[in-house]
């Protein structure tokens, strides 16, 4: 069950259009119990988690990259027999396509190398979200986050290649940085445009290092280190190539902004 589903039935309850008995089978019909735990279990290939987004305000997110197309179809299916909503992270081509070809109504985002399914899409967006990256190299982390964002309600402005080698790109943007209420930023190389954001405004920095870059970076771990030991008061850093952890953590920051817990 939706939150958005859940308020509407004790709304119903409130104003005596729903009695309670009848409300009160329909909640137990989604209560965790033995037999729903088996319900969620796909013959050891996955035990859904179907009362995440009353939780945490978003349905299970899917990880593809790990999964054989044929599992993540029925994974797919499975959320989508429950919710309206649905995203998975980390799809290939051939993945794509074989949700695409289960589920026609499914956006396959490339250089997000996302999937997403939205059969009740927001009326209205929250504004407040910005993803910035500093090089074209970082393109696919940023439209993750951007993704991530978008498929939880969010709208989301973008500024790309705006990294430090030329500082006049971001600070050309002060305007549009000073508007949001979350600032996601991937960078790779040494990973400084953090820093410089966080210096800049008065709002939460998302720091998301990347593996972009030449020579002795460790494949990200030398633009994180230069994050995690951010000047910067504001700067938070998600793990290496994290779009979708950046993403996420963005659209709740907003969320509680604007005074809307709910999953759209």
């Amino acid at each position: 069950m939706e939150r958005a589903a859940l308020e509407a039935l004790l709304e119903a309850v409130r104003h005596g259009r729903v009695p309670v008995s009848e409300a009160a089978e329909r909640l137990g019909a989604v209560l965790p119990t033995q037999a729903a735990s088996r319900d969620m279990d796909l013959a050891g290939v996955a035990h859904l988690d179907h009362h995440r987004a009353l939780r945490c305000g978003f349905p299970e997110v899917v990880l593809g990259s790990s999964k054989t197309p044929e599992d993540l179809v029925r994974i797919a299916g499975a959320i989508l027999a429950r919710s309206p909503t649905l995203l998975v992270t980390r799809v290939d081509a051939p993945r794509a396509e074989a949700l695409r070809a289960a589920f026609p109504e499914a956006e396959h985002h490339e250089r997000a190398r996302a999937v997403t399914v939205l059969r009740e899409p927001p009326t209205e967006r929250r504004p407040g979200v910005l993803v910035l990256c500093a090089g074209t190299g970082d393109v696919p982390v940023a439209e993750e986050a951007r993704v991530t964002a978008w498929a939880m309600g969010e709208e989301v402005e973008t500024r790309y290649d705006v990294g430090v080698a030329g500082l006049h790109r971001i600070l050309g943007e002060v305007d549009t940085l000073r508007r949001a209420r979350a600032i996601v930023v991937a960078a790779g190389m040494d990973g400084a445009l953090p820093s410089v954001v966080g210096g800049l405004v008065g709002v939460p920095v998302i720091a998301v290092p990347t593996s972009v870059g030449y020579g002795f970076s460790l494949e990200g771990v030398a633009p994180l280190l230069t994050m995690l030991n951010a000047c910067a008061p504001g700067v938070s850093v998600v793990n290496v190539d994290n779009g979708f952890g950046a993403g996420y953590l963005a659209a709740l920051v907003n969320r509680a902004a604007v005074g809307s817990p709910a999953a759209p």
